[in-house]
């Protein structure tokens, strides 16, 4: 689809199941496959691009936010760097951590990496965003973490507040771009101010099918930095380094796990719809093999897989239901033979699970409307709306949202075809 083109129609999902004991849909052919698609050069990340940045490092006190996905081949960003004579100053570290070994919600505190020697600054926890007194010691910040598409995926987050940082303090920012593994659709409601949290700042979709850089440009150029407590920040100096060879429509297997419970593509194709469950009574597999690749609780009576959660250091001490038999489905199949030619959040399991609960005043949690971004989807569900009703309450905000990001894109998208 050309930039500009209309976004394509809501359409029937296959029909809701009646029980858990029903299984996914079998596999089938999907349209991640184009052969027509002209693919044959290889994906480039915007690290991989020195001489498009190193120019900006020379000479300068560089802090970095990165995390084990900041690599150029098989060796860190930081490592590269270091070799190359690049000053750094200070690593900033998301959620997980520097070397990614913390926890989902794990607060982390301020340190010294190991193997580098560099002071490790958390931007998770009670510390979201560089201090002024951090700043002060940098003359440019460079920003490398690998995203997987989702506005409750918290790096985009962290990037939010590295960027008000640095409209603050007039710090240039480099973002060095890279795919988006869900940027192949847009998906989901809009995101209403009243639900802003660190799962959510910006008014985009669930799935905006943005790359981080892209959605940099958006922030700095829609004002988005601005709120009560920086009412008059400006858009600042900004440079993303881009991908080389890359669309939208591209299918990117990412090199490095980008979380630890998000180990295995068919985990990051179904997180934007699996993470959703985070706000009920219902387990994704946190504490398990096989996580956000499966659902199950203990209320569940019927269900074609059952698994017990329990804890796992660098992962998930203190999942949902520790030491409890789960019953639910195993979705690996329903990610790589549906799902992704689907294209759409799957609410169908959300309404059915809701149906199934034996008790649904305890259903959703007080996280659900954050990771919602509104109230309506709980509303919705509780009321009996079908999914196609759903689906077609987001239209009106998604096609709004698809002429807003068009002067950002940097990288063609074509949802018709699907990905490849």
């Amino acid at each position: 689809m050309v930039q500009g083109q209309k976004s394509k129609p809501v359409t029937e999902p296959n029909p809701p199941t009646n029980s858990i004991q029903i299984q996914s849909p079998a596999a089938k052919p999907h349209s991640i496959y184009n052969p027509n698609a002209q693919s044959s050069l290889p994906i480039s990340v915007g690290a991989e691009n020195t001489s498009a940045y190193l120019s900006m490092l020379t000479g300068k006190k560089v802090g970095i936010v990165a995390n084990p996905t900041s690599k150029i081949g098989n060796t860190h960003l930081v490592d590269t760097l270091k070799k190359l004579g690049v000053k750094i100053v200070m690593v900033f570290a998301p959620e997980h951590g520097f070397r990614g070994d913390a926890e989902n919600g794990a607060h982390i505190e301020n340190g010294v990496d190991q193997k580098s020697g560099l002071t490790v600054v958390s931007l998770y926890g009670s510390h979201i965003k560089p201090s002024p007194n951090d700043m002060k010691q940098l003359d440019v910040v460079l920003f490398d973490i690998q995203d997987v598409g989702a506005r409750f995926y918290t790096y985009l987050t962290t990037m939010h507040y590295v960027m008000q940082a640095c409209s603050e303090q007039n710090k240039p920012l480099i973002i060095l771009d890279r795919p988006n593994p869900n940027g192949y659709f847009v998906a989901g409601p809009i995101l209403e101010p009243k639900f802003k949290s660190m799962v959510g700042v910006h008014p985009i979709p669930i799935v905006h099918g943005m790359t981080l850089g892209e959605l940099a440009k958006m922030i700095n150029g829609e004002g988005w930095l601005k709120d009560s407590a920086h009412p008059k920040l400006k858009p600042f100096t900004l440079t993303v380094i881009p991908c080389g060879n890359y669309n939208h429509n591209r299918a990117y297997p990412l090199p490095v796990p980008p979380s630890p419970n998000l180990p295995t593509e068919n985990s990051i194709y179904l997180y934007p719809t699996l993470c959703l469950l985070e706000g009920t009574n219902v387990s994704m597999g946190r504490g398990t093999d096989n996580p956000f690749e499966c659902f199950g609780a203990p209320w569940l009576t019927q269900g074609t897989y059952s698994f017990v959660p329990r804890a796992i250091p660098g992962k998930s001490l203190t999942p949902p239901y520790i030491g409890e038999t789960c019953k639910g489905i195993l979705l690996s199949d329903f990610a790589s033979g549906y799902l992704i030619s689907y294209r759409n959040l799957y609410i169908d399991w959300m309404i059915m699970l809701y149906q199934e609960c034996p008790n649904k005043s305890l259903f959703f949690n007080s996280f659900f409307n954050k990771l919602a971004g509104n109230s309506a989807l709980q509303q919705q569900i509780t009321s009996g709306k079908s999914s196609m009703e759903i689906l077609q309450s987001w239209q009106p905000g998604i096609d709004a949202f698809l002429i807003k990001r068009k002067p950002y894109l940097l990288y063609p998208y074509q949802p018709e075809l699907g990905i490849y």
